[in-house]
């Protein structure tokens, strides 16, 4: 991320004491978790607590994860420079900006038109240009896009959508909140063929996830 930008030092508390402390090492991620200006993602008055081990509101009911969970599913998809990867749910575009740093391409889904603009302008401010935003539902997936080598869903389903699974590559992994409207557990899953295997991290707290293939509005 180019030029470099004010709350330096805050991201940096934010990355030792809230995420490097609690065991995630990946040595690219926290780069990219210390590089980007999560202040820009988070309207005001929020922005001055940017940087606090919570979730915030971005508006039209929707929040930006707590720092050490998009760590937490940035690092459980393991991406690598030559990767493409799908978000599904743009919020204000922090998450897509983290990934940016660290892959080929980022497609970010996005269902509120509003939501889609602010992430829009929050990715050109930071010169993230190897993100495209999509307006539509994120349960579908995006196939002129696929197959993906990982995928992102940041908002609670009740189970995977298969649109989803089938778009994901041969040994890629998909990371999503499963559960009710209130509690999530976040699972990450390996594609093998036909065949995923699966993985439990503990219990997450995110928004609905609306769509076909998701909960109704």
């Amino acid at each position: 991320m180019t030029p470099p930008y004010q709350r330096s030092d805050e991201r940096r508390r934010m990355v030792d004491q809230q995420i490097e402390a609690r065991g995630l090492r990946d040595p690219f991620v926290l780069a990219a978790m210390r590089d980007v200006p999560r202040h820009l993602f988070v309207p005001q008055p929020y922005d001055r607590d940017a940087y606090a081990d919570a979730p915030l509101p971005i508006g039209n009911g929707q929040t930006i994860s707590q720092p050490y969970i998009v760590a937490l599913m940035t690092v459980l998809i393991r991406p690598a420079s030559t990767d493409t990867v799908l978000e599904i749910g743009a919020g204000s575009g922090y998450q897509a900006a983290i990934l940016s740093e660290l892959v080929r391409k980022v497609i970010t889904i996005e269902r509120i038109e509003e939501v889609a603009a602010l992430a829009r302008a929050n990715l050109a401010a930071v010169r993230a240009d190897n993100v495209e935003i999509v307006l539509g539902d994120g349960t579908l997936g995006y196939p002129p896009g696929a197959p993906y080598n990982g995928i992102i869903i940041t908002a609670a389903t009740p189970e995977i959508p298969g649109p989803l699974k089938e778009q994901l590559a041969e040994g890629g992994r998909l990371v999503a909140p499963v559960g009710d409207r209130i509690l999530q557990e976040l699972v990450a899953l390996e594609r093998h063929g036909n065949r995923f295997t699966e993985e439990h991290h503990g219990g997450v707290r995110f928004v609905p996830l609306i769509g076909r293939h998701g909960w109704e509005d």
